[in-house]
């Protein structure tokens, strides 16, 4: 078994800035890349960022310069800083082991960005 637990949404105005983080526990052999993902009411899930368990970094096009994805190994935790947030980023962000244990996901955290 495997928990993922995402945390830090919370309302904030269009511009403003959230910081949510994924710490993820449970029979975790290792971990080779972590996930940010979104989900939007009526819209499908997506691909927010990821980040190696070397640091390598990718992003959706919709956050690049905005969105700051951050790891701590040795707690096996990750963060997504996000600035300049706008109205189209409200969505329940889901962290996710895309390569090691893609089938388990945490409840996600709702970030709802005000105009």
């Amino acid at each position: 078994q495997v928990q993922l637990v995402e945390s830090g949404g919370g309302l904030v105005q269009a511009g403003g800035s959230l910081r949510l983080s994924c710490v993820a526990s449970g029979n975790i052999f290792k971990i080779n890349a972590m996930g940010w993902y979104r989900q939007a009411p009526g819209k499908q899930r997506e691909l927010v960022a990821t980040i190696t368990s070397r640091g390598a970094t990718n992003y959706a096009d919709s956050v690049k310069g905005r969105f700051t994805v951050s790891k701590d190994n040795a707690k096996n935790t990750m963060y997504l800083q996000m600035n300049s947030l706008k109205p189209e980023d409200t969505a329940v962000y889901l962290c996710n082991l895309p390569f090691d244990y893609p089938n388990y996901w945490g409840q996600g955290t709702q970030v709802t960005v005000s105009s």
